[in-house]
């Protein structure tokens, strides 16, 4: 027997509690407590064939809608026609050895740190790399510390690996407060996920924060810094580098966002050479990369990335979507700071119930995540990877929404 599944009116898809007895009762609750950005992403498939795509504005998924740039194309058509031997074949677990001492050439020039091709893993982008790093360090009821609002999939993600989760909120602007997490660390605090620039927010935590952080962070937790849109800033702030800042953190980072090559699948995991226990890591990790099904990342996007490893979109163009729409969003009396980076807005709701507000944009033709999806209520989400004319286009549906609750 399948899982059955229904609709409700709010968009929300539930599962029947008669589930086949052949899926986990652990897969069966993640299901049901699925993803808003996923159940949106439905909700939008359906849309588009009731009304046509050209009346769907869809600010769920951060897909980007630009293509990767030509450095990229470059070298994927340069790797693709060498005759290397075995060149799509199996290589070490970790990574091709050349390959990571390239990267790591990076990071310790811009870290100032001692990282080598040893303290990197390439993975199945940042995703790979927080899942293999937390595989390593949990055992069952170990705690990991995520910082509210944050990305959803975060808690799939540890529970996956017999962890429990820890929430805790953030501070003024969605910045971390130390205090807070200081106070949350216990015994069995193995790990502090931290995420800058932020999904949802568009956050950047500052140098100064890391520091503060690093004096909290003591064995046996460990810092995971999943930097995915580390590259993707406005207004001259940059991201702080956390191998420089904070001695026992690893870095998981992805060129999905900075190529726009998200379905390339396509990262690395950094570990500090400063942490006492780095090689046991590296070993555990690299051990944990391949029982998990990864076994490694893409052989030919490994090349890529080593040939144009600081290859990137150009940012003016999220810029300027972020520009015109949060200034449209404040023009109509929405409470819609602009982000410092990332591709995503958190705008705060008119009304208190972000769901019943993201309702009421779906009437407009307009998705957009209820900050609920995120541990934070009362905000949404809006992403940045829709074309220019499409947000254009979309702003008479985000001031009729307004228009609704203001009566």
């Amino acid at each position: 027997m399948c899982v059955s599944q229904y609709q409700t009116p709010q968009g929300r898809i539930v599962y029947s509690p008669k589930t086949a007895m052949s899926i986990s009762r652990a897969i069966a609750e993640q299901m049901e407590g699925t993803s808003w950005i996923r159940r949106m992403f439905e909700i939008g498939v359906r849309l588009r064939q009731e009304r046509g795509p050209e009346n769907v504005f869809d600010y769920t998924l951060g897909n980007p809608d630009v293509e990767p740039p030509a450095a990229v194309t470059e070298a994927l058509r340069r790797v693709a026609a060498e005759e290397r031997p075995l060149s799509h074949g199996y290589m070490p677990n970790a990574g091709f050895p050349d390959v990571r001492a390239a990267i790591a050439r990076g990071l310790a020039e811009r870290s100032g740190t001692s990282v080598t091709g040893e303290d990197v893993i390439m993975t199945v982008g940042a995703a790979g790399a927080i899942n293999t790093v937390l595989k390593s360090i949990l055992d069952s009821g170990d705690e990991a510390i995520v910082l509210k609002p944050y990305f959803p999939e975060y808690r799939f993600y540890i529970e996956n690996h017999g962890g429990r989760v820890v929430e805790v909120d953030t501070g003024e602007r969605f910045q971390p407060d130390v205090a807070r997490i200081a106070a949350a660390m216990g015994p069995r605090t193995k790990a502090i996920l931290l995420n800058s620039p932020n999904n949802p927010t568009g956050a950047v935590y500052p140098a100064e924060t890391l520091r503060e952080l690093n004096s909290i962070v003591r064995e046996p937790a460990i810092l995971i810094s999943d930097e995915p849109y580390r590259t993707l800033t406005y207004d001259g702030v940059e991201t702080p580098e956390t191998l420089a800042l904070i001695e026992r953190a690893v870095v998981a980072f992805s060129w999905s966002k900075a190529m726009a090559i998200a379905g390339e699948r396509i990262g690395y995991l950094a570990i500090s050479p400063r942490l006492a226990e780095a090689a046991a890591l590296r070993d555990a990790c690299t051990f944990a990369n391949r029982i998990l099904g990864y076994v490694n990342a893409p052989a030919i996007w490994q090349r890529v990335v080593a040939q144009a490893p600081d290859a990137m979109v150009d940012v003016r163009q999220y810029q300027a979507k972020r520009d015109l729409l949060s200034d449209a969003l404040n023009g109509m009396g929405y409470d819609a700071p602009r982000p410092q980076g990332s591709y995503y807005m958190f705008p705060r709701t008119p009304i208190p119930d972000d769901v019943a507000f993201t309702g009421l944009l779906r009437e407009e033709g307009i998705l957009a995540v209820p900050g609920v999806g995120f541990g934070r209520g009362g905000y949404m989400r809006l992403s940045l990877t829709l074309p220019m004319i499409q947000i254009e286009r979309s702003l008479g549906g985000f001031e009729r929404a307004m228009g609704k609750v203001r009566g």
